[in-house]
């Protein structure tokens, strides 16, 4: 059965549903399309379905970039489409569908998209709009309370037998958008279904666009590795950041970058607070899905730690008497555009509460979209920096990394002081001190 579905999608007389198509979303269309599959992708942002269906391609920025590959002649010949009905996704053509669908909300785990969606779909199930079991395949980040509290439920609701209506799996994303070389081709994948029969179709399935995929005993324990995995990253970035707080006279950098060249042990850098969908979030989403969460003692301190790092930063420049910072990077991380639980944000608020005037510049955000974020305005850069006594650098954008030593220093006529999140400017620090501007790279000795 598995290489009859597999068939029918190259062969075309079946075809691919994408549910949302933002950096996951899109990134499956355009690696299934490159394949020779037919995809259709929905999402409720008219914008996203525009940028495909009339320019031929996503406007997410950098994306092609990070896939590698050029997504337009795909769209020219059809194999990749989308749209905002999402009905039209009900169709028996329709054979697979992967569901990359928001699964947070204000920086916490939200269900709303995901049930919605899934309901869909089981609507169509029960309405007889398939002829055979459509498979599913879960991309989005949930966690395993999911599986009995929201679709099983779900299901028995609608009336849908899964394993017999439907086929469900779990498979979700490891991609690293400002990797190349970290795609949804190249890296292991964990995948797990209902039972063995869907976890072999689910296999089947993303063998076609992934080389190494590895099967979980069952749905639950595959979406659990994904948040267990990024919650010992949270931990241990936590960790980094506590060293740099009880040992602020020493350069924790350092002693980090050296603890890291034993064998089995990573080098973490601390930083103004852990940002984006999978960090920060996969504690919720670990301790949301434990039969007796009270044990992950260590998880709910790490959320308060991290919560607190951004607050951190900007009393220290409340304790320095600072008149005006400006911000570079609303992203929460380099050339990504996605500020979910960006430390800016959490920054911004927190100057703003002891009165320090602070504005934004991020180059892939327009001044529209920062004022609605942050309700701050913007500057221009490198040009706008004059007027700041600190410049805190969040986002390593590839514009802020790349430009000039001169071209920065000659426009920090004010300023006295750079926080810099993840060592961006580093290689420019010597030629600060001669203009007296002081510099501190997160985690450097006294940079707090």
């Amino acid at each position: 059965m598995a290489l009859e579905l597999q068939d029918a999608l190259k062969t075309g007389k079946k075809q691919l549903a994408v549910w949302g198509i933002g950096y996951i979303g899109y990134s499956s269309l355009a690696h299934f399309a490159r394949e020779g599959i037919k995809c259709v992708g929905g999402d409720i942002s008219k914008k996203r379905v525009d940028d495909i269906n009339i320019s031929g391609k996503s406007s997410i920025p950098n994306i092609e970039y990070w896939l590698d590959f050029d997504v337009g002649p795909l769209t020219k010949k059809r194999l990749i489409s989308a749209t905002n009905n999402l009905d039209e996704l009900i169709d028996d053509i329709n054979s697979v569908h992967l569901i990359a669908v928001p699964t947070e909300k204000n920086g916490a785990p939200h269900m709303g998209a995901f049930t919605d969606t899934l309901s869909r779909i089981f609507d169509g199930c029960r309405t007889k709009k398939f002829k055979d079991a459509p498979l599913v395949i879960i991309e989005s980040t949930i966690s395993p309370n999911v599986i009995d509290g929201i679709i099983v439920k779900l299901a028995k609701t609608k009336g849908i037998s899964i394993g017999t209506d439907i086929r469900i799996g779990v498979a979700p994303r490891r991609d690293w958008f400002v990797s190349p070389d970290k795609t949804l081709r190249s890296l292991p994948r964990i995948v797990g279904g209902f039972d063995e029969t869907t976890t072999n179709l689910v296999v089947e399935v993303l063998s076609i666009v992934c080389d190494n995929l590895l099967p979980a005993k069952d749905a639950k324990h595959a979406c659990l590795v994904k948040s267990v995995e990024n919650a010992f990253r949270q931990l241990d970035i936590t960790f980094a950041n506590q060293l740099s707080l009880a040992y602020p006279d020493l350069n924790i950098l350092e002693v980090l970058k050296l603890a890291g060249t034993k064998w089995n042990i990573e080098t973490y850098h601390p930083s103004f607070g852990v940002g984006g969908y999978c960090i920060p979030l996969a504690p919720y989403y670990v301790i949301d899905g434990a039969e007796k969460p009270d044990e992950l003692t260590l998880l709910k301190a790490s959320i308060k730690a991290n919560a607190n790092q951004p607050k951190r930063v900007a009393q220290s420049l409340k304790k320095r008497n600072v008149k005006s910072v400006g911000i570079l990077g609303l992203a929460y991380t380099g050339d990504i555009k996605v500020d979910i639980l960006s430390p800016t944000i959490s920054i911004v608020n927190q100057l703003k509460e002891v009165n320090i005037p602070v504005k934004v510049n991020d180059p892939l955000y327009t001044q529209e979209e920062i004022k609605e974020i942050c309700d701050v305005e913007t500057f221009s850069y490198p040009n706008g920096m004059d007027e700041f006594e600190v410049i805190i650098i969040v986002s390593s954008h590839s514009l802020y990394v790349s430009t000039p030593t001169n071209d920065i220093l000659k426009h920090l006529s004010a300023c006295r002081l750079v926080l810099d999140n993840m060592g961006a400017w580093r290689d420019k620090q010597s030629q600060f001190r001669p203009k007296g501007i002081e510099y501190h790279e997160a985690g450097d000795a006294k940079w707090l």
